[in-house]
């Protein structure tokens, strides 16, 4: 199975943690970056390694990005193995994935995730199982907030093995990361029929509730205050993020205020 799987990774300015990505992925015989101008040391790592191959392609969206990178760089094995540049493929999961023999009917394989903070693993995160293998011609990549979705024209079977999640990145970056994709994740609430949104996503509409909620949900639910500093600051990354978007809402409210005084 691992012949027949490019791992496919999107980067821009990864240095901080391409290099433990590619460095678990010595089993493949592509791995494929599609880099959007890293200005870094990210490209200067991926050429150690004689396995990978970049092409660069100026950033659009995630779901574009994506669609380039699975359909228009040659490609040609059935299998994909979607990544970021700070997922980590563990031997575990490597061997689960070796001894997979799918049938014709299976489109993907579902993986769980590790959240690490600066290497030190979590019991619990908010980080949701996403499907990561897949067969290529059977999936789709749609825009999705500040990121991209993945559905998948099948039957999507779960991996027991877990995927580490191991970003290394300053948290100024982080910041800045996050007042991108939380004005992007407002823009994305605030467009869509109140139906068809989840509870979790009509708490955050409120403006007040989701840093709160999100804050006992990952301490108490999720038991993070029993991982000391790393699962406080994990709850605070959550809790930043929240409130980042709730502040991007309540601008919303009064742009839309001081519209309607001018217009009257």
């Amino acid at each position: 199975m691992l012949s027949d799987i490019t791992p496919v990774i999107l980067t821009f300015n990864e240095a901080a943690n391409i290099g433990r990505s590619l460095e678990r992925l010595s089993w493949a015989r592509q791995v494929m970056i599609v880099d959007s101008g890293s200005t870094d040391e990210t490209l200067a790592i991926a050429g150690r390694f004689a396995n990978v191959h970049v092409v660069p392609r100026p950033f659009d969206s995630h779901a574009e990005q994506w669609r380039f990178a699975v359909n228009e760089t040659g490609i040609s094995s059935d299998w994909i193995l979607r990544l970021d540049a700070d997922y980590v493929v563990e031997p575990a999961l490597r061997d689960e994935v070796a001894a997979l023999a799918p049938d014709a009917a299976t489109a993907a394989y579902q993986v769980a995730f590790t959240y690490c903070i600066d290497g030190r693993p979590l019991r619990a995160s908010l980080y949701p199982a996403m499907p990561l293998l897949f067969r290529r011609g059977r999936a789709e990549f749609v825009q999705d907030g500040h990121t991209e979705k993945l559905r998948i024209d099948g039957p999507v079977l779960p991996l027991r093995s877990r995927l580490l999640h191991d970003d290394r990145k300053g948290l100024d970056r982080w910041l800045q990361s996050q007042a991108r994709y939380q004005a992007a994740e407002a823009e994305k609430l605030t467009s869509r029929a109140w139906s068809d949104l989840s509870w979790a996503d009509r708490l955050r509409l409120t403006r007040v509730l989701g840093p709160p909620v999100v804050a006992v949900h990952c301490l108490i639910v999720k038991g993070l205050i029993f991982d000391g500093p790393a699962g406080l600051l994990y709850t605070a990354q959550r809790v930043t993020a929240e409130l980042i978007l709730s502040m991007h809402l309540l601008r919303r409210d009064l742009q839309r205020l001081v519209s309607g005084k001018a217009s009257n």
